[in-house]
């Protein structure tokens, strides 16, 4: 009886934990990035890696959505199975995209059935793909800070939102990327978190500049390990983002050497990494691509303490 209270306080802990109360701690916050699994094996291979990466007790994880919302029901699951089956804090994605108010309610709603606390507010890619014309549900929300405002108005949760650290394709400049901040942390954010992070400069110019402007969001950089320079390539080009010549000319000159080549891309990640956390971000949200060992050994090379 008495682990069976202790198993309950346990999860009741975890599902309370606040996000940004954890990146505005002392310590940097490690977190972890997975997407939903298309199939049975895809599966096994994401549980494989939650598990072993659940034993650096990260501050959270997250399960995103596909391209233009198209997995939003598997994502749900996911995240909803990891809250009830691990001891991971999961941090749940949200998107405008395809859907209306109510099937946004409703999608809130599961979340906190399975006790979920911390949503990342999106408005998401245009349902064609980066450079088609966004378009709302008809029933549905325009932009990130609306649907901000409906998630801080159902219960006790948590917002974060995105941050484009190279400028949202859809953005003018960097001062129309931090007044799209501005207007979310107004609606209600309590963090962000970047798209990919090739560059830290970019990264540290868009915090300074929030900061100038009186922000108190605290900005959360993400970096993926690379180990396979095409996929991370065609990654950045879909998201609209131009990968740096000093990160390809290192990456290049190690031509068709796979082995090389990933040695190098975890290389560069410790690098940004270790440069960010010493520049004072508050943590590193490791984009996993599903897979545990390239992201467990930049962790390792960080020497970010875990938590007892």
């Amino acid at each position: 009886m008495a682990h069976g209270t202790a198993s309950s306080m346990a999860r009741a802990e975890r599902f309370t934990r606040s996000i940004p109360a954890m990146v505005r701690a002392e310590r940097p916050s490690i977190s972890f990035e997975f997407f939903p699994p298309k199939d049975d094996a895809a599966e096994a291979q994401l549980w494989q890696a939650i598990r072993h990466l659940e034993k650096v007790a990260p501050s959270f994880v997250s399960v995103t959505y596909g391209a233009g919302g198209s997995t939003r029901d598997r994502t749900v699951r996911v995240t909803g199975r990891i809250a009830q089956e691990t001891s991971l804090t999961a941090m749940a994605h949200l998107t405008c995209v395809g859907s209306s108010v109510a099937e946004l309610r409703s999608v809130v709603g599961h979340y906190a059935s399975v006790g979920i606390r911390n949503v990342l507010a999106l408005r998401g890619d245009p349902p064609g793909g980066l450079g088609t014309p966004w378009s709302a549900h008809p029933e549905g929300l325009d932009h990130a800070d609306g649907l901000v405002a409906l998630v801080r108005g159902l219960g006790d949760f948590t917002v974060g939102v995105a941050a484009f650290p190279d400028g949202h394709p859809e953005s003018a400049d960097l001062d129309a990327d931090v007044e799209t901040l501005l207007r979310k942390e107004r609606a209600g954010a309590q963090f962000a978190i970047t798209q990919m992070v090739f560059d830290v400069d970019n990264y540290l110019r868009l915090r300074d500049a929030l900061v100038r402007r009186g922000s108190q969001l605290p900005v959360v950089p993400s970096i993926m390990p690379i180990t396979n320079a095409r996929q991370v390539v065609r990654m950045a080009q879909l998201a609209g983002q131009p990968m740096p010549v000093a990160v390809t000319d290192r990456l290049d000159r190690h031509g068709e050497d796979t082995v090389a080549v990933r040695a190098e891309g975890i290389e560069i990640a410790t690098e940004s990494a270790r440069r960010l956390l010493d520049e004072g971000a508050p943590g590193i949200h490791f984009i996993t691509m599903n897979r545990s060992s390239a992201t467990l050994e930049v962790h390792a090379s960080l020497g970010v303490p875990v938590p007892v």
